[in-house]
Parts: C-alpha cells; sequence; structure tokens
C-alpha cells in the first residue's frame, strides 16, 4: 500500500481540496502539519494512485511538496482512526461500521472503503443539522443531490421522509450509496444523474452538500426546484454568491450555519 501526500498552504487548502476531491473521490486524509501547511493523502496500490502531474496540476500555486511512501502493517488501524464516528446531541450518530452504536435516535453505519468517508467533514455537519431542524419528514418527499456515500439520503429515510431519491454523476457513489442504504435498511432510490443535462426529480426538499460552482450552475439550469433546499459543500467567502444565484429562482435565505470556513443555507421559495 502506496501513501502518496500534497502539503499545500492553508491560505488555499480548501480550494486545492476540492480540485483534488475530483482527482481522488474515495476521500482524502486531512494532517494539520503546522500553522502554514496542510497535508493532504490519498491511499492505494501503485497502479490506483492520481498521476503526480494531475495532483500538481490541480494543487495550483498552493503546493508545497507531493510525496509517496510505503505505509506499513499498521495501515488498518490508521485506517480506522481515520473515519471516526459524527454525533449531533442525541439526534443523530453517523459512524464506520467498526464503531459501535450510540444512544441517538438515529444511528446511521456508513462504509468509508467505497466513496467520500463517513460524513464526518464539516459540510456534511452542518448540512445533518439543518436536516434535522426541518423535523419529521412524514408526508414529505426529498432529493439528495451529489449523494457521494449516501449520508443525506439515508438519514432522510431515517427521518421519515419518502420517497428518498439519491443521485450522483459518479458510478462509484451510486454503488455506495445503493449498498449503503441496504446496510441500514433504508428506502432510497438511487440513480447517476448528470447536474448539466438532467433536471432534478420534484421534491418537497431538494439537499445539496456540493461545492460553490456546481451550486451556481443547478441554480440556472430549467426545470423544477424544490421548494425548500439545503445547500453544504459551500465556503463562506462564497456562500453569499450561492444564496444570489438561487434568489433569482425566487429563493429567500433562512439560516446560514458556518464551522471550520464552510457554510450550509436554508433556503425557501
Amino acid at each position: 500500500m502506496i501513501r502518496l501526500a500534497v502539503r499545500v498552504r492553508r491560505a488555499e487548502a480548501e480550494l486545492v481540496l476540492a480540485e483534488l476531491l475530483e482527482l481522488a473521490p474515495a476521500g482524502l486524509e486531512e494532517v494539520e502539519v503546522d500553522a502554514e501547511t496542510v497535508e493532504y493523502a490519498v491511499y492505494g496500490a501503485p497502479g490506483e494512485l492520481p498521476q503526480l502531474p494531475d495532483l500538481r496540476a490541480a494543487a495550483g500555486s498552493a503546493l508545497v511538496e507531493v510525496a509517496t511512501r510505503e505505509v506499513g502493517e499498521d495501515w488498518a488501524r490508521r485506517w480506522r482512526e481515520f473515519h471516526r464516528p459524527l454525533q449531533i446531541a442525541e439526534r443523530l450518530t453517523v459512524r464506520p461500521p467498526w464503531e459501535p452504536a450510540r444512544d441517538t435516535a438515529l444511528d446511521v453505519v456508513i462504509d468509508p472503503g467505497q466513496a467520500f468517508g463517513t460524513g464526518a467533514h464539516p459540510t456534511t455537519r452542518l448540512c445533518l443539522e439543518l436536516m434535522l431542524d426541518l423535523g419529521a419528514g412524514a408526508g414529505r418527499s426529498l432529493v439528495d443531490v451529489g449523494c457521494g456515500s449516501g449520508v443525506l439520503a439515508i438519514v432522510a429515510a431515517g427521518l421519515g421522509f419518502a420517497p428518498v431519491v439519491a443521485l450522483d454523476y459518479e458510478a462509484a457513489a451510486v454503488r455506495a450509496t445503493a449498498e449503503n442504504a441496504r446496510l441500514n435498511g433504508a428506502s432510497v432510490a438511487v440513480r447517476r444523474w448528470d447536474l448539466r443535462a438532467d433536471p432534478a426529480p420534484e421534491a418537497d426538499v431538494a439537499v445539496a452538500n456540493v461545492l460553490a460552482g456546481p451550486l451556481v450552475a443547478w441554480a440556472a439550469t430549467p426545470g423544477p426546484l424544490a421548494p425548500t433546499l439545503i445547500l453544504s459543500g459551500i465556503l463562506s467567502a462564497e456562500a453569499d454568491r450561492v444564496t444570489s444565484a438561487f434568489a433569482r429562482r425566487g429563493y429567500a435565505e433562512t439560516e446560514r450555519r458556518e464551522l471550520a470556513e464552510w457554510s450550509a443555507l436554508a433556503l425557501v421559495r
């Protein structure tokens, strides 16, 4: 097993992360190096890793260093330490399969081995907090745009939303969401979807934990949008741009939450 690490300047780290995730959609390990530097690492066999020229191009002027090394026999332990449970008060736990269940109203198990980790990133937490504030989903439908490993869709099904539809362009994400839904006994319809070409299915609520660029593009795409939107994956500096894009479709921002330079928005029409 090889560990391929990219060190970048902290001031540009979040923008670089967005670019790196395009090359390594299975997720990246994040390490705080020092006050000025962040390290992102991906693991795999040599033929499975992103190409070095692509990594350097993605990191651009923020690049400090690219390095590779073989990882030792403690890989399995370190991998498990990287994927930690997410708990939101007594309302929700999202955990990998090896972590024990916790005494919360909802307990969701996500296998991190296929796509996008277990949901511990700040953008996922913010999105889940806003979803929980919607209350019970009985009688309401929901669509998850850019579903990744299926965390949001599976939680929505647990909250009582039905039907729940999960959409993603990446085939690996579609497979991972379907498998994680099965693991949790959640009723989620999963399919491949292209934001640029395919209209989202009609629903009462739409959630999207993707980057600001795709969200702005989605706002400009003809076709129906849900009357209630929860949008995350947005750098705080870009939140106003996203709000403005959806304001042109008749949406008003009702809440904004921020954590670690990321923002999540609740919008209604």
